[in-house]
């Protein structure tokens, strides 16, 4: 019998939606305020009425525009070419058998238990002994291929992708690379989406590697960092950094609100009926 979720369920998600965009709707919500009106206790928790001044107030004081196209740019190149690089390995782990693929597996998931800070200073030395400092170039390298998404394709391949379909194609005549493409990519498209979405928000909100990479060139979360100290007493204004902060949330907003459809669309049309 299928029994409809109970109010312990819908109770749970509700918490959990609540949860989810009450930072959002902090961020707003100081955003809106005054210099002045945001350091108040208690704190305003109704929006006000001055988010546009502040919103301007941002784009007076930091090169905003430039930025947020400097971290689309970084941010779409990274996630295609992860996308990209990580079917292809997760299919050859998947479905292609070769000496020393379970090892090489093991080492590519222990690599995902490796501190991205201990990176930084071999990558510090290896961009500058390139020339590469203040690019995005130097920004974007490291973030071209991760372990995670190796890890991610290899597991949803192995179930989506059928021996007996690759063994058909291959019989019909298909070169390994038109079987990748033909019958690998088709079913990974769903999981190819997810990965593209987490790899351009999380590029998209790094900020450690860019400030350590960058010196005049920014990225947005560079760029949003200099709004932390303003005027004459350099203290923080919390209502223009929050301003900051949700005009570099609306992206990402719109990014999901224009794929989330197409993407719960290519997750059902993927789905394997029992």
């Amino acid at each position: 019998m299928n029994r409809r979720p109970g109010f312990v369920v819908y109770g749970l998600l509700a918490a959990f939606v609540v949860g989810s965009a009450l930072p959002l709707y902090w961020s707003f919500v100081i955003g809106s305020q005054t210099k002045e009106r945001a350091d108040d206790f208690p704190p305003p928790i109704i929006p006000g009425g001055h988010f546009l001044e502040n919103a301007r107030q941002v784009l007076d004081t930091v090169d905003f525009w430039q930025a947020l196209i400097n971290s689309v740019l970084v941010s779409s190149a990274c996630a295609a070419s992860v996308v990209f690089f990580s079917t292809l390995a997760g299919y050859s782990f998947a479905k292609l058998r070769f000496r020393g693929s379970n090892a090489l597996m093991g080492f590519v998931v222990m690599t995902m238990a490796v501190p991205t800070q201990l990176a930084i200073v071999p990558l510090f030395i290896l961009m500058r002994d390139y020339n590469l400092l203040d690019t995005l170039t130097a920004v974007a390298l490291p973030s071209l291929v991760t372990a995670f998404g190796v890890f991610f394709m290899r597991q949803f391949l192995v179930d989506a992708v059928p021996d007996e379909l690759i063994e058909a194609a291959r019989m019909d005549g298909c070169t390994m690379l038109r079987t990748f493409l033909t019958v690998a990519v088709p079913a990974a498209r769903p999981a190819m989406a997810i990965l593209f979405l987490f790899t351009f928000m999380h590029v998209w909100t790094d900020y450690m590697w860019p400030l350590v990479a960058l010196q005049k060139t920014e990225t947005l979360q560079i760029a949003l960092d200099r709004l932390a100290l303003t005027g004459q007493g350099q203290t923080t204004d919390y209502a223009l950094v929050l301003a900051g902060t949700g005009m570099a949330t609306i992206p990402l907003l719109l990014l999901f609100f224009l794929a989330g459809r197409q993407l719960v669309a290519g997750i059902m049309q993927g789905a394997v009926k029992g």
